[in-house]
Protein backbone atom coordinates (compact mmCIF):
# COMPACT_ATOMS: atom_id res chain seq x y z
CA UNK A 1 0.00 0.00 0.00
CA UNK A 2 1.35 3.45 -0.83
CA UNK A 3 1.87 5.94 2.00
CA UNK A 4 -1.17 8.07 2.82
CA UNK A 5 -0.83 11.60 1.55
CA UNK A 6 -0.80 14.13 4.37
CA UNK A 7 -1.37 17.80 4.98
CA UNK A 8 0.69 18.88 7.98
CA UNK A 9 -0.46 22.08 9.68
CA UNK A 10 1.49 24.27 12.07
CA UNK A 11 -0.38 27.35 13.21
CA UNK A 12 -3.15 27.99 15.76
CA UNK A 13 -6.44 26.66 14.43
CA UNK A 14 -9.55 25.39 16.17
CA UNK A 15 -10.87 21.80 16.00
CA UNK A 16 -13.71 23.10 13.80
CA UNK A 17 -11.19 24.60 11.37
CA UNK A 18 -9.26 21.33 11.29
CA UNK A 19 -12.49 19.59 10.33
CA UNK A 20 -12.97 22.11 7.52
CA UNK A 21 -9.55 21.14 6.19
CA UNK A 22 -10.37 17.44 6.49
CA UNK A 23 -13.61 17.86 4.57
CA UNK A 24 -11.77 19.80 1.86
CA UNK A 25 -8.94 17.27 1.54
CA UNK A 26 -10.84 14.01 2.07
CA UNK A 27 -10.53 11.25 1.03
CA UNK A 28 -7.17 11.65 -0.70
CA UNK A 29 -5.33 13.44 2.12
CA UNK A 30 -5.16 13.16 5.88
CA UNK A 31 -4.60 16.20 8.10
CA UNK A 32 -1.91 16.04 10.78
CA UNK A 33 -1.71 18.83 13.37
CA UNK A 34 1.87 19.63 14.31
CA UNK A 35 3.14 22.00 16.97
CA UNK A 36 6.07 24.39 16.73
CA UNK A 37 8.01 21.88 18.83
CA UNK A 38 7.11 18.84 16.72
CA UNK A 39 7.21 20.37 13.23
CA UNK A 40 10.93 19.62 12.63
CA UNK A 41 10.01 15.90 12.69
CA UNK A 42 6.40 16.01 11.47
CA UNK A 43 7.32 17.97 8.34
CA UNK A 44 8.82 14.78 6.87
CA UNK A 45 5.30 13.27 6.71
CA UNK A 46 3.96 16.18 4.68
CA UNK A 47 3.00 16.19 1.04
CA UNK A 48 1.55 19.62 1.81
CA UNK A 49 2.75 21.89 4.59
CA UNK A 50 0.23 24.52 5.71
CA UNK A 51 1.45 26.95 8.34
CA UNK A 52 4.41 28.90 9.62
CA UNK A 53 7.33 27.05 11.20
CA UNK A 54 8.65 29.71 13.56
CA UNK A 55 9.58 27.70 16.65
CA UNK A 56 12.29 25.06 16.41
CA UNK A 57 14.21 25.32 13.12
CA UNK A 58 13.25 23.04 10.25
CA UNK A 59 16.09 21.38 8.32
CA UNK A 60 14.81 22.33 4.89
CA UNK A 61 17.79 20.74 3.15
CA UNK A 62 16.81 17.34 4.57
CA UNK A 63 13.14 17.99 3.74
CA UNK A 64 14.09 18.60 0.11
CA UNK A 65 16.29 15.50 0.03
CA UNK A 66 13.43 13.46 1.55
CA UNK A 67 11.44 14.24 -1.60
CA UNK A 68 7.90 13.95 -0.23
CA UNK A 69 6.91 17.60 0.19
CA UNK A 70 5.28 19.14 -2.90
CA UNK A 71 3.57 22.33 -1.70
CA UNK A 72 4.11 24.86 1.08
CA UNK A 73 1.10 27.09 1.80
CA UNK A 74 2.47 29.64 4.24
CA UNK A 75 0.01 31.04 6.76
CA UNK A 76 2.02 34.29 6.71
CA UNK A 77 2.87 36.83 4.03
CA UNK A 78 6.55 36.70 4.94
CA UNK A 79 8.31 33.63 3.59
CA UNK A 80 11.77 33.75 5.13
CA UNK A 81 10.69 30.91 7.45
CA UNK A 82 10.57 28.47 4.52
CA UNK A 83 12.39 29.96 1.53
CA UNK A 84 15.72 28.36 2.24
CA UNK A 85 18.23 28.10 -0.62
CA UNK A 86 17.35 24.41 -0.95
CA UNK A 87 13.60 25.10 -1.27
CA UNK A 88 14.25 27.90 -3.74
CA UNK A 89 16.35 25.58 -5.91
CA UNK A 90 13.88 22.68 -5.72
CA UNK A 91 11.62 22.55 -8.79
CA UNK A 92 9.28 19.99 -7.22
CA UNK A 93 8.17 22.20 -4.27
CA UNK A 94 5.70 24.98 -4.93
CA UNK A 95 5.29 27.80 -2.42
CA UNK A 96 2.28 30.07 -1.95
CA UNK A 97 1.79 32.70 0.71
CA UNK A 98 -0.75 35.08 2.17
CA UNK A 99 0.40 38.24 0.40
CA UNK A 100 -2.49 40.72 0.28
CA UNK A 101 -4.80 38.49 2.33
CA UNK A 102 -4.34 40.67 5.40
CA UNK A 103 -4.33 43.95 3.48
CA UNK A 104 -7.36 45.42 5.30
CA UNK A 105 -5.68 44.97 8.68
CA UNK A 106 -2.37 46.34 7.41
CA UNK A 107 -4.14 49.38 5.96
CA UNK A 108 -5.95 50.00 9.23
CA UNK A 109 -2.68 49.70 11.15
CA UNK A 110 -1.08 52.20 8.77
CA UNK A 111 -4.00 54.53 9.36
CA UNK A 112 -3.80 54.13 13.14
CA UNK A 113 -0.06 54.86 13.24
CA UNK A 114 -0.30 57.81 10.87
CA UNK A 115 -3.34 59.33 12.55
CA UNK A 116 -1.79 58.81 15.96
CA UNK A 117 1.26 60.80 14.91
CA UNK A 118 -0.61 63.54 13.07
CA UNK A 119 -3.08 64.07 15.90
CA UNK A 120 -0.30 63.95 18.58
CA UNK A 121 -1.88 61.04 20.43
CA UNK A 122 1.33 60.07 22.30
CA UNK A 123 1.38 63.53 23.87
CA UNK A 124 -2.27 63.30 24.86
CA UNK A 125 -1.86 59.76 26.25
CA UNK A 126 1.01 60.99 28.40
CA UNK A 127 -1.04 63.97 29.56
CA UNK A 128 -3.99 61.70 30.37
CA UNK A 129 -1.77 59.53 32.58
CA UNK A 130 -0.90 62.70 34.51
CA UNK A 131 -4.55 63.89 34.50
CA UNK A 132 -3.48 66.97 32.54
CA UNK A 133 -5.75 68.64 30.01
CA UNK A 134 -3.22 69.77 27.39
CA UNK A 135 -4.20 71.40 24.10
CA UNK A 136 -1.80 71.78 21.19
CA UNK A 137 -1.74 72.17 17.42
CA UNK A 138 -1.90 68.98 15.37
CA UNK A 139 -1.28 68.04 11.74
CA UNK A 140 -3.61 66.53 9.12
CA UNK A 141 -3.72 64.31 6.04
CA UNK A 142 -5.99 66.57 4.01
CA UNK A 143 -4.24 67.86 0.92
CA UNK A 144 -0.95 66.09 1.68
CA UNK A 145 1.08 63.84 -0.63
CA UNK A 146 1.48 60.26 0.57
CA UNK A 147 4.14 57.98 -0.87
CA UNK A 148 3.69 54.21 -0.71
CA UNK A 149 6.89 52.19 -1.08
CA UNK A 150 5.72 48.84 -2.47
CA UNK A 151 2.41 48.79 -4.37
CA UNK A 152 1.43 45.16 -3.93
CA UNK A 153 -1.75 43.99 -2.22
CA UNK A 154 -1.03 45.78 1.05
CA UNK A 155 0.11 48.97 -0.63
CA UNK A 156 -2.94 49.07 -2.86
CA UNK A 157 -5.25 48.64 0.12
CA UNK A 158 -3.43 51.44 1.96
CA UNK A 159 -4.07 53.63 -1.08
CA UNK A 160 -7.77 52.67 -1.16
CA UNK A 161 -8.09 53.58 2.51
CA UNK A 162 -6.28 56.93 2.36
CA UNK A 163 -7.31 58.08 -1.13
CA UNK A 164 -10.44 60.01 -0.01
CA UNK A 165 -8.37 62.15 2.36
CA UNK A 166 -5.00 62.62 0.68
CA UNK A 167 -4.19 65.30 -1.85
CA UNK A 168 -2.01 62.96 -3.91
CA UNK A 169 -0.88 59.36 -3.57
CA UNK A 170 2.37 58.30 -5.21
CA UNK A 171 3.76 54.76 -5.21
CA UNK A 172 6.67 52.60 -6.27
CA UNK A 173 6.38 49.05 -7.56
CA UNK A 174 8.73 46.48 -9.06
CA UNK A 175 6.18 45.90 -11.83
CA UNK A 176 4.68 49.36 -12.49
CA UNK A 177 3.58 48.54 -16.05
CA UNK A 178 1.58 45.54 -14.83
CA UNK A 179 0.10 47.59 -12.00
CA UNK A 180 -1.03 50.27 -14.45
CA UNK A 181 -2.42 47.70 -16.90
CA UNK A 182 -4.41 46.10 -14.07
CA UNK A 183 -6.17 49.38 -13.32
CA UNK A 184 -4.51 50.05 -9.99
CA UNK A 185 -2.94 53.28 -11.21
CA UNK A 186 -6.32 54.88 -10.46
CA UNK A 187 -5.51 54.47 -6.77
CA UNK A 188 -2.39 56.59 -7.16
CA UNK A 189 -1.59 59.82 -8.93
CA UNK A 190 1.55 58.16 -10.28
CA UNK A 191 3.20 54.74 -9.99
CA UNK A 192 7.00 54.80 -10.22
CA UNK A 193 9.32 51.86 -10.78
CA UNK A 194 11.22 50.69 -7.73
CA UNK A 195 14.39 52.17 -9.23
CA UNK A 196 12.73 55.62 -9.12
CA UNK A 197 12.25 55.60 -5.34
CA UNK A 198 14.62 58.54 -4.82
CA UNK A 199 12.65 60.54 -7.39
CA UNK A 200 9.40 59.99 -5.49
CA UNK A 201 10.57 60.63 -1.92
CA UNK A 202 11.18 64.42 -2.12
CA UNK A 203 7.52 64.92 -3.07
CA UNK A 204 6.08 63.09 -0.06
CA UNK A 205 4.77 64.56 3.18
CA UNK A 206 4.26 61.02 4.47
CA UNK A 207 5.88 57.76 3.39
CA UNK A 208 4.42 54.33 4.14
CA UNK A 209 6.61 51.27 3.51
CA UNK A 210 4.79 48.01 2.72
CA UNK A 211 7.69 46.15 1.12
CA UNK A 212 8.27 42.40 1.48
CA UNK A 213 11.62 41.06 2.64
CA UNK A 214 14.11 40.31 -0.14
CA UNK A 215 17.83 40.66 -0.70
CA UNK A 216 17.38 43.77 -2.83
CA UNK A 217 15.11 45.39 -0.23
CA UNK A 218 17.55 44.85 2.65
CA UNK A 219 18.07 48.27 4.34
CA UNK A 220 16.70 49.96 1.23
CA UNK A 221 15.61 52.96 3.29
CA UNK A 222 18.70 54.51 4.85
CA UNK A 223 20.28 57.95 5.43
CA UNK A 224 20.05 59.00 1.79
CA UNK A 225 16.37 58.14 1.52
CA UNK A 226 15.35 59.82 4.78
CA UNK A 227 17.31 62.94 3.82
CA UNK A 228 15.42 63.08 0.51
CA UNK A 229 12.10 63.23 2.35
CA UNK A 230 11.04 66.82 3.13
CA UNK A 231 11.86 68.16 6.59
CA UNK A 232 8.83 67.63 8.81
CA UNK A 233 7.60 64.53 6.98
CA UNK A 234 6.39 61.30 8.60
CA UNK A 235 7.49 57.70 8.07
CA UNK A 236 5.45 54.52 8.64
CA UNK A 237 6.72 50.94 8.27
CA UNK A 238 4.18 48.11 8.09
CA UNK A 239 6.17 45.89 5.70
CA UNK A 240 9.29 44.25 7.08
CA UNK A 241 11.77 45.65 9.56
CA UNK A 242 14.85 44.74 7.55
CA UNK A 243 14.00 47.13 4.72
CA UNK A 244 14.90 50.03 7.04
CA UNK A 245 18.32 50.97 8.35
CA UNK A 246 17.14 51.48 11.92
CA UNK A 247 20.20 53.53 12.90
CA UNK A 248 19.52 55.89 9.99
CA UNK A 249 15.91 56.24 11.08
CA UNK A 250 17.04 57.14 14.60
CA UNK A 251 19.48 59.73 13.23
CA UNK A 252 16.73 61.35 11.17
CA UNK A 253 14.46 61.52 14.21
CA UNK A 254 17.22 62.87 16.46
CA UNK A 255 18.06 65.64 14.00
CA UNK A 256 14.42 66.67 13.78
CA UNK A 257 14.34 66.04 10.03
CA UNK A 258 11.46 63.58 10.44
CA UNK A 259 8.41 64.84 12.32
CA UNK A 260 7.62 61.34 13.51
CA UNK A 261 7.62 57.62 12.77
CA UNK A 262 5.19 54.76 13.20
CA UNK A 263 6.86 51.37 13.53
CA UNK A 264 4.94 48.10 13.40
CA UNK A 265 7.95 46.11 12.17
CA UNK A 266 11.58 46.44 13.20
CA UNK A 267 14.94 44.74 13.03
CA UNK A 268 15.57 43.11 15.39
CA UNK A 269 12.23 42.12 16.88
CA UNK A 270 11.49 42.74 19.60
CA UNK A 271 13.20 46.12 19.62
CA UNK A 272 16.01 46.10 22.18
CA UNK A 273 14.99 47.62 25.54
CA UNK A 274 17.85 50.14 25.31
CA UNK A 275 17.01 51.29 21.77
CA UNK A 276 16.59 55.04 21.40
CA UNK A 277 13.36 54.39 19.51
CA UNK A 278 11.59 53.96 22.86
CA UNK A 279 12.63 57.44 23.95
CA UNK A 280 11.02 59.54 21.22
CA UNK A 281 7.66 61.12 22.01
CA UNK A 282 7.00 61.34 18.26
CA UNK A 283 7.41 57.60 17.63
CA UNK A 284 4.59 55.07 17.94
CA UNK A 285 5.61 51.43 18.23
CA UNK A 286 3.30 48.44 17.80
CA UNK A 287 4.60 44.86 18.17
CA UNK A 288 4.22 43.53 14.58
CA UNK A 289 0.43 43.33 14.79
CA UNK A 290 -0.34 44.87 11.41
CA UNK A 291 -1.88 41.67 10.03
CA UNK A 292 -3.60 40.60 13.22
CA UNK A 293 -7.38 40.29 13.34
CA UNK A 294 -10.04 37.93 14.60
CA UNK A 295 -10.64 37.22 10.90
CA UNK A 296 -7.02 36.29 10.11
CA UNK A 297 -7.20 32.52 10.60
CA UNK A 298 -10.63 32.04 8.92
CA UNK A 299 -9.38 33.96 5.88
CA UNK A 300 -6.20 31.88 5.80
CA UNK A 301 -8.22 28.64 5.96
CA UNK A 302 -10.44 29.92 3.15
CA UNK A 303 -7.41 30.71 0.98
CA UNK A 304 -6.07 27.17 1.48
CA UNK A 305 -9.47 25.71 0.61
CA UNK A 306 -9.48 27.76 -2.61
CA UNK A 307 -5.95 26.68 -3.46
CA UNK A 308 -6.28 22.98 -2.61
CA UNK A 309 -8.39 21.97 -5.66
CA UNK A 310 -6.04 24.04 -7.83
CA UNK A 311 -3.09 22.06 -6.46
CA UNK A 312 -4.82 18.73 -7.07
CA UNK A 313 -5.77 19.77 -10.61
CA UNK A 314 -2.30 21.09 -11.41
CA UNK A 315 -3.58 24.65 -11.85
CA UNK A 316 -1.77 27.85 -10.89
CA UNK A 317 -2.10 28.63 -7.21
CA UNK A 318 -3.37 31.91 -5.81
CA UNK A 319 -0.34 33.79 -4.47
CA UNK A 320 2.06 31.39 -6.15
CA UNK A 321 5.48 32.65 -5.10
CA UNK A 322 8.25 33.37 -7.56
CA UNK A 323 10.90 31.81 -5.35
CA UNK A 324 13.69 33.84 -6.91
CA UNK A 325 11.85 37.08 -6.09
CA UNK A 326 10.54 35.91 -2.74
CA UNK A 327 6.94 36.97 -3.39
CA UNK A 328 4.14 36.47 -5.96
CA UNK A 329 4.25 38.18 -9.34
CA UNK A 330 1.34 40.59 -9.98
CA UNK A 331 -0.62 38.11 -12.11
CA UNK A 332 -0.68 35.63 -9.22
CA UNK A 333 -1.42 38.05 -6.38
CA UNK A 334 -4.46 37.59 -4.21
CA UNK A 335 -6.99 40.35 -4.90
CA UNK A 336 -9.36 41.08 -2.03
CA UNK A 337 -12.54 42.60 -3.39
CA UNK A 338 -14.59 45.07 -1.37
Amino acid sequence: MPDTKKIVTCFPITPEQVETLRRTASPEFEVLEASHDSIPEDIFEADIFFGHAKGKPVDWAKVVDHGKLKWIQSSAAGLDHCLSPEVIACDSIMVSGCSGLFAPQVAETSMALLMGLLRSLPVFFEAKAKREYVRRFTDEIFGKTIGIVGFGGNGQQVAKTLRPMAGKILATDKFPDTTIASGFEGLATKVYSDSELNEMLPQCDMVIATLPLSDENEQLLSDDQFSLMPKGSYFINVGRGSVVDQSALIRSLESGHLAGAGIDVANPEPIEPDSKLWEFSNVIITPHIGAQSIHRVPRTIDLFCQNFPKFVAGETLINLVDKQLGFPRPEHRFDMQF
